[in-house]
């Protein structure tokens, strides 16, 4: 008869052992992430998905998990083949001992990948003051190449445009509910103004797609996955939602950018723009990438103030300080929009309702 599947405390024991894995280690280091549990060894990485199910994703079934770690390694092989490694089964034997690609049933999936150098990534760069502007020009060269080797996406104009509006309201009203510590004014106000300039950048919207900008990008693009060593490799994809990765150039250059300036380096932001233009040839304009900035900040903070529905984050001060800044950077964005422009278009468009419900447009 076979053993009953072990629990995930009984596979997190096991993989923090550095005697389960092939390579010789001197110790695993695990960290918890939303979605996974990340092991790192000397050389390598070994990461386990969550059986986690929310509206964004569901990793709850084995097989779910299998088709979600094959997706990662495909769609991360674009920007960093020689760091995806391979898939690795987790196994239980006969006698109910668990190993990694050794015989038995198969009890989860992991993804191997070359562990990436800390002090090389863009964020601790960033940090130690270690960044140049040599290195920004060869993150936005090599972000040019890979945008081009992408067959553009067709999207319906008006629902690419739903789907920024539903994802505003979404974030607004979710935020709305948490954010005990946010003004529901400023709520308001920052999902408004992106509501009115969403109308009012109508045609530039629409002229992004016919110029083939939108494609199936990274869909997470933010320094702690850049490492700048001997080449530019760029790492966590987001696999688990093709829609997700749908977007415009524009829109992810700019979240990499604003990722940038939260740090400390609105210089390097900047400049991360500029050498993407003198390498694509593509110059969105200022007001489209403001509102792609502030678009992405109403939705990381959302995203951080979520975290604290977890039962060891809740007591945090962490995830509420990032929501408050990621807010005041909503803010400052969508308010470099002009006015009086953005006025004229809010008449044309429905008020936000952060409580909930959607408006059409």
């Amino acid at each position: 008869m076979a053993a009953d599947p072990p629990g995930l405390d009984a596979k997190l024991a096991f993989l923090r052992l550095s005697t389960s894995f092939p390579e010789a280690a001197y110790r695993v280091e695990a960290m918890e992430t939303h979605m996974s549990w990340v092991f790192l060894l000397d050389e390598v990485v070994y990461k386990l998905k969550k059986p986690v199910c929310d509206d964004c994703l569901d990793f709850s079934t084995l097989e779910a998990r299998e088709f979600n770690c094959k997706e990662e390694l495909r769609l991360n092989r674009r920007l960093a083949p020689a760091v995806y490694l391979g898939i690795v089964s987790l196994n239980l034997d006969a006698d109910g001992h668990l190993g990694l690609g050794g015989p038995g049933q198969v009890v989860d999936w992991l993804v191997r990948m070359r562990r990436l150098p800390e002090r090389r990534m863009l964020d601790s760069l960033i940090a130690h003051g270690a960044l140049d502007d040599g290195d920004i020009a060869r993150v936005a060269a090599t972000l040019a190449a890979f945008y081009s080797r992408l067959r553009p996406e067709r999207p319906d104009p008006e629902a690419f445009r739903e789907r920024l509006r539903r994802h505003i309201e979404a974030d607004a009203a979710g935020l709305a509910a948490v954010a005990s510590s946010l003004p529901p004014s400023l709520i308001g106000a920052v999902a408004g103004a992106q509501l009115a300039a969403l109308v009012r950048l109508r045609d530039t919207f629409d002229a992004r797609l016919r110029d083939g900008h939108i494609v199936e990008g990274h869909g997470d693009l933010r320094p702690e996955h850049v490492c700048l060593g001997r080449t530019v490799e760029i790492i966590d994809c987001l696999e688990f939602a093709r829609d997700l990765r749908i977007l415009d150039v524009a829109d992810e250059v700019a979240y990499l950018a604003l990722e940038c300036e939260r740090l400390g380096a609105p210089a390097a932001g900047a400049s991360l723009l500029d050498w993407y233009a003198q390498c694509s040839g593509d110059r969105p304009q200022p007001d489209l990438v403001s509102f792609y900035k502030s678009y992405r900040c109403l939705s990381r903070a959302h995203l951080a103030l979520r975290h604290l529905q977890e039962p060891q984050l809740r007591h945090s001060a962490h995830w509420t300080l990032r929501a408050h800044d990621y807010m005041r950077l909503a803010k400052s964005h969508i308010d470099t929009i002009p006015r009086r422009r953005r006025a004229r278009a809010a008449r044309t468009s429905d008020p936000i309702n952060i409580h909930g419900g959607a408006h059409d447009v």
